[in-house]
């Protein structure tokens, strides 16, 4: 579903780490502590109202229930602004919770559930594999300061490159130990903001009512609610930028230059995805 360009834009912020980092190969994914303060205090300040993913999914599904524009509008908050965690590192409980409470914040928690109590494991690559993930203590005490916890799969694998099997796990497993541990879960993220038709389709038959994505852009509520729009809030992310986020996100230059550069990178993806593929059955008939 596409979004209407008349349709109240509503920015959903998509944070990772709340932390100091100097590996330039994870730093982009972390906000220092002062710098979420100052975001805070900003938004609270200028009258903006934090829902989490599945408050504003509920306020805009009973707007559509109703058949007057104005008073659809009115179940949603003049400014309304959906904050969303990724990979559930521990310095959410250290460093992001304690602001949150201290500005009657609230914000949506999406937990790699495979690596609960561990490390993020998945980042090899960027040099971070060590770095500390939430427990289930912890996450529970999360959820009972009325910040949504949602699923992030078992292992932050790319779904749209896994298996059919592979990527029911995934999604149908982390439901599972969320909704264990703390509540059934109503929303998911997908890792890295990847998915297809097919894994859009895995998740709702999961039980989720909404899921999160990327797309560099504002969410509405004409937004496909199985894949919502998100803007990346990075550690280059200072006030007058976050403004911007704020008020035209979608609109800036970055974002249409990253939005190209995605799109770009999942073609090379699907590709390489067919090709592998090819071969194991090639394989599989010799």
């Amino acid at each position: 579903m596409t979004i209407r360009a008349t349709a109240p834009r509503v920015p959903i912020l998509m944070y990772h780490s709340i932390s100091y980092c100097e590996n330039p190969f994870f730093r982009r994914f972390t906000v220092t502590p002062e710098r979420l303060e100052e975001q805070l205090d900003y938004l609270s300040t200028h009258g903006y109202t934090p829902l989490t993913v599945s408050d504003y999914i509920q306020r805009v599904a009973g707007a559509g229930e109703n058949t007057g524009e104005n008073t659809g509008q009115a179940q949603v908050p003049p400014r309304p602004v959906v904050l969303t965690f990724d990979d559930g590192y521990a310095d959410f409980y250290t460093a992001a919770l304690p602001l949150l409470r201290q500005y009657q914040a609230t914000a949506t928690l999406y937990i790699v559930t495979g690596y609960v109590g561990g490390t993020s494991g998945w980042m090899q690559r960027e040099g971070e594999a060590d770095r500390p993930l939430l427990n289930w203590g912890q996450i529970r005490e999360i959820a009972a300061s009325a910040v949504e916890c949602g699923a992030h799969t078992q292992t932050h694998r790319p779904l749209d490159a896994l298996s059919a099997a592979e990527c029911r796990q995934e999604i149908e497993d982390s439901y599972r130990l969320v909704a264990e541990q703390v509540a059934a879960p109503r929303s998911f993220a997908y890792p890295f903001g990847y998915y297809s038709r097919a894994v859009r389709a895995l998740v709702q038959q999961a039980g989720y009512t909404s899921a999160c994505a990327v797309r560099y852009a504002q969410s509405s509520r004409h937004d496909d609610r199985f894949a919502l729009s998100r803007l990346i809030v990075t550690a280059d992310t200072d006030l007058p930028s976050f403004e911007k986020l704020l008020l035209s996100g979608g609109q800036q230059p970055e974002a249409a230059y990253l939005r190209l550069r995605s799109a770009a990178w999942e073609r090379v993806r699907r590709s390489r995805q067919i090709l592998r593929r090819m071969r194991e059955l090639r394989w599989g008939m010799q």
